[in-house]
């Protein structure tokens, strides 16, 4: 049934609150996860820190969904949306362990099992272009000299965007970096794709926030 210009503006008033909503309620709530830094490896970049991730594969609990997030003056939200607040709580629980593991590492670990500690939450072109960033002769060796260890912690701040098969999620990356000369600790704020469905979600991007990833 068609509906009418009125009906269309209530709709849309309704899904520009509840994407609000579902940004705070679903997400915001302590999605955060620490690392061991015993395991994984990384490499620091002129715009940041290219990390890696511990061995031991280490999960984080998935957000949870509280029902008012999911309804708009008694309607249900999720039935005008492409993914399910299952699909919501996986893929959030997916851009967080890899944000952590992302500022995880020693400088002991090898570039494959960087990316490899990775393995089933990123895809294999983000893994490449990890695997590569880990490589820079200059990083690698500033990582080594300085016997860089770091632990990251992640929590989402938004779902920033979503389609029909991907989800954009702000998240602020804390890295608690230990090195010869000392200890410290900082954050950054990212934008992190996150795109399959189900059980399937991967990362698939990971961008400085300022820079945008839709």
């Amino acid at each position: 049934m068609e509906l009418s210009p009125r009906q269309r503006g209530a709709v849309f008033a309704a899904v520009v609150i509840v994407l609000a909503a579902l940004g705070y309620f679903l997400v915001v709530p302590a999605v955060t996860h620490g690392h061991a830094a015993a395991s994984p490896t990384a490499s620091s970049t002129a715009s940041g820190t290219v990390s890696g991730t511990p061995s031991g594969g280490a999960t984080a609990p998935a957000p949870a969904v509280t029902a008012r997030a999911a309804q708009a003056g008694g309607v249900n939200i999720y039935a005008w949306l492409p993914f399910t607040q299952q699909d919501l709580a996986a893929a959030a629980a997916v851009a967080v362990r890899f944000s952590v593991d992302y500022n995880t590492f020693t400088y002991t670990e090898s570039a494959a099992d960087y990316v490899g500690a990775m393995s089933g939450l990123i895809t294999g072109q983000l893994a490449t272009t990890l695997r590569a960033a880990y490589q820079i002769p200059g990083v690698a060796k500033l990582r080594a000299s300085q016997k860089q260890v770091s632990t990251g912690t992640a929590a989402i701040t938004a779902l920033r965007a979503f389609g029909a098969s991907s989800l954009t999620f702000t998240v602020t990356a804390g890295q608690r970096l230990a090195t010869a000369n000392g200890t410290s600790s900082g954050s950054t704020q990212y934008a992190v794709t996150v795109t399959g469905s189900g059980g399937g979600w991967q990362v698939s991007d990971i961008e400085l926030e300022s820079a945008g990833n839709t």
